[in-house]
């Protein structure tokens, strides 16, 4: 009777140690997606990208959306050094080119740089920039800084036109499970610089259709060119080697709703949070 009164208590014990490993295993991952800006449909990307990963993943998806479609689009979230505390990844949707002041963008960039972890899609690529950006930026330029945090210099695109992804690291965590596949009408970002921290893991390839010069009538024999790009990308940012993933793709809604870039960009969340095992499973 004592053996097995030591045997209950040894369990008892046991199991009240293993409880705060299953709290946390078991918590939501707090997610903050900031959206807003020129040139999209944010309104309703945003529920798309709510829905979506809190269908795919236990989480909570905070949305802060600026309705302003301008280039100059900001968020009052931002004035707080603070701003990012208590999430465990933060989703980056904005389309905000002209925001060019460095207290503000240093400020986004600290928190990351102090280790939040960050998810940056499409137009994203295209924002708080100044100066000569169409270069490639020097390291530690004051005008290259989103551009370290992103892993990759992109200044513009080209038709919407579909794009073949093809997974270039099949072996990453966040690709394992997944297969190529091809979009909708997209836009194709450039590349200007592959930074030396990132690493791809997408590459797209989209036909661009003959474009006649103008007063000039189309060629019938003219053939479309080829143009091909990286799509995704991880990339380790800062003294924290803080874990970034970015995609460009993500322009139109039906893209965004695709369950396949869903999945992508969930499974890029993971990873980011450091949520994903090497083998790819959900931690």
């Amino acid at each position: 009777m004592m053996l097995f009164s030591r045997v209950v208590r040894l369990l008892i014990v046991l199991l009240l140690a293993a409880l705060p490993a299953l709290a946390s295993a078991a918590e939501p991952l707090k997610v903050l997606l900031v959206a807003g800006g020129c040139c999209h449909d944010y309104a309703a990307q945003t529920q798309i990208l709510k829905k979506g990963i809190e269908a795919r993943v236990q989480s909570h998806v905070e949305v802060i959306y600026n309705p302003d479609t301008s280039t100059k689009a900001t968020f009052e979230i931002y004035g707080n050094p603070d701003w990012a505390k208590g999430y465990d990844v933060v989703l980056h949707d904005e389309c905000s080119a002209e925001v060019t002041d460095p207290a503000y963008v240093g400020r986004i960039l600290a928190a990351h740089r102090s280790g939040t972890p960050a998810v940056n899609l499409h137009c994203a690529m295209h924002s708080y920039r100044w100066g000569d950006f169409r270069q490639a930026v020097a390291p530690g330029a004051e005008n290259g800084g989103w551009f370290e945090m992103l892993g990759l210099q992109s200044t513009g695109h080209g038709p919407q036109q579909p794009i073949e992804i093809t997974f270039a690291d099949r072996a990453h965590p966040i690709t394992k499970p997944l297969a190529d596949w091809k979009t909708i009408n997209e836009e194709l970002y450039n590349n200007i610089q592959v930074l030396p921290t990132a690493k791809v893991i997408a590459t797209g390839r989209q036909l661009v259709p003959p474009k006649p010069k103008p007063g000039e009538q189309a060629d019938p024999a003219a053939q479309p060119t080829e143009a091909t790009a990286v799509v995704a990308w991880v990339n380790e940012y800062g003294p924290n080697k803080t874990r970034i993933f970015s995609t460009s793709l993500g322009h139109n809604n039906d893209t965004v709703a695709d369950d396949r870039y869903l999945e992508f960009v969930t499974r890029g969340l993971l990873w980011a949070a450091g949520r994903l095992g090497d083998d790819g499973s959900i931690q």
